[in-house]
């Protein structure tokens, strides 16, 4: 019997929802230092996003095995069902900078896949009432963040959908949520709800309305991947006098090629996560790093992407990262966080 089970890629969304690991009882190593993220210590540079974490169980599982930093799964004003299967489909490919025009399917995990989840999200009054619990159940030193999104409906403004943003983390806060997120990027989605990092003014006006809701709660803003200087420091601008932190990079977009060379997800582009993105991840950070120093505002990094060992993490606080998110290393191995600690400590 496997002691560290991990999400069955084979099986539904719904199914993984419905089975989730029960928390484990293991020795967890610790980091040496001090650690903080928007001015809450924790224990350790390692948290988790929202991905992996379906549920409240699923956080307390990953919590146990030593993540500090606990993104619970992308939350909705409303219900919405999961895309259908594939959800996590292997690929194959190296390192990616973002002009991939596409990439051909695994058999074998190779380190990379395809996520194709579309945000689902259970009723609001059933999402509330599992982040309660877990805030009640999870130790105290560590911290609870709840990833929330706006559901763009037809005829709306971007006044409408901030409004939603602002809608989903109040009901996260009132919940218990340590810290919200809110996630201007997802591949999977097309319309603007899944890309609003790209449009810096749109994503200002969202995060500060989502700040005027939350009031003093720490707000991260998840993004995508990025490459335009100008961009950067436009979505800086506008997004540092509402977040405290960015956390990067949700995947690279690109079309997937299945064993007939035939384009799978109906044609749709799909966010590749994992070990390929690590490169493209880092230079981002990078990136935003020298940009925030030369604005001199104070707002953190989360690195994310293609980290599966002390030495990425490391690579990514050297990089301007305060801290780390591991999600498809986590993923294929659940007990990840525990080997980092064991790799850092010797």
């Amino acid at each position: 019997m496997d002691p560290f089970p991990r999400y069955d890629i084979s099986r539904s969304y719904d199914w993984n929802y419905d089975h989730p690991p029960d928390p484990r009882s293991v020795e967890v190593p610790a980091i040496p230092g001090e650690w903080s993220l928007c001015g809450r210590q924790v224990d350790s540079p390692l948290g988790i996003p929202a991905g992996p974490l379906l549920n409240g169980a699923w956080c307390l599982y990953y919590a146990s095995l030593g993540f500090d930093v606990i993104t619970y799964k992308t939350v909705r004003s409303g219900a919405r069902a999961c895309y259908p299967l594939p959800n996590l489909q292997p690929v194959q490919c190296e390192r990616m900078s973002g002009g991939e025009a596409n990439v051909s399917v695994a058999q074998d995990m190779l380190g990379s896949w395809a996520v194709s989840f579309g945000m689902p999200s259970k009723s609001p009054k059933k999402w509330q009432q599992d982040v309660q619990r877990t805030r009640d159940a999870l130790p105290r030193e560590k911290l609870l963040v709840v990833s929330a999104v706006g559901t763009m409906q037809e005829n709306w403004t971007i006044d409408d959908l901030a409004d939603d943003y602002a809608r989903c983390g109040r009901l996260a806060v009132d919940s218990g949520a340590d810290f919200v997120e809110i996630n201007f990027s997802c591949p999977n989605v097309t319309t603007c709800d899944g890309q609003l990092y790209q449009q810096p003014a749109d994503s200002g006006l969202v995060a500060n309305r989502v700040r005027q809701a939350i009031g003093d709660v720490p707000l991260i803003v998840k993004i995508g991947h990025l490459t335009d200087e100008r961009t950067v420091s436009e979505l800086i601008q506008h997004l540092s006098s509402s977040a405290q932190a960015i956390a990067m990079t949700n995947s690279i977009a690109t079309q997937v090629l299945d064993e007939d060379k035939s384009v799978m997800f109906d044609g749709q582009v799909r966010g590749i996560c994992g070990a390929a993105t690590r490169q493209a991840s880092l230079s981002q950070v990078e990136m935003f790093a020298r940009e925030i120093s030369s604005q001199e505002v104070p707002v953190e990094i989360i690195g994310v992407g293609g980290i599966g060992s002390a030495e990425d993490v490391r690579e990514y606080l050297a990089a301007g990262a305060k801290a780390t998110h591991l999600a498809t290393s986590a993923m294929l191995d659940p007990a990840i966080a525990l080997s980092i600690r064991r790799d850092w400590r010797s």
